[in-house]
């Protein structure tokens, strides 16, 4: 079945659950990373794990962007400064966009294992905040 590149308002619950579904898979692709030594792999996909839920929370806000800094300007200013979500949230996915953005293009950057399984960690908390609060929010 081919990818559908719109979808209609009957069909956002299940693209948000999809997001939230594809957010948290990314914690078990993290944890494989983490024991097998990927730790590069793990920091991006870190950051995913987070921007899968973001997306979630912008369709179900109506939100439309395809710019990771817009999506990340958009929470920061919607939801953390207004406090619907914990400051801490704000503080875990901006980091969390840095690291990915120090693996993914800088030069000799290396996260030990230790760093890794705390921002791991941050992603847990991050991914089950905003599930629930996508959940809860009407």
């Amino acid at each position: 079945m081919p990818f559908k590149t719109e979808f209609m308002p009957e069909n956002y619950t299940e693209l948000i659950n999809y997001r939230i579904d594809q957010a948290r898979n990314t914690i078990m692709e993290v944890e494989f990373q983490v024991e097998h030594g990927f730790l590069g792999i793990a920091v991006n996909r870190i950051y995913y794990g987070m921007f899968y839920i973001l997306l979630a929370l912008a369709m179900k806000k109506g939100y439309k962007t395809s710019k990771h800094q817009q999506l990340l300007g958009w929470f920061n200013k919607e939801f953390v400064k207004t406090g619907k979500v914990s400051r801490k949230a704000g503080r875990i996915v901006n980091q969390a966009f840095e690291d990915r953005t120090d693996s993914d293009y800088g030069l000799f950057i290396e996260f030990t294992k230790e760093e890794v399984i705390e921002k791991m960690e941050d992603m847990r908390l991050f991914i089950s905040e905003l599930a629930e609060f996508i959940r809860n929010d009407k």
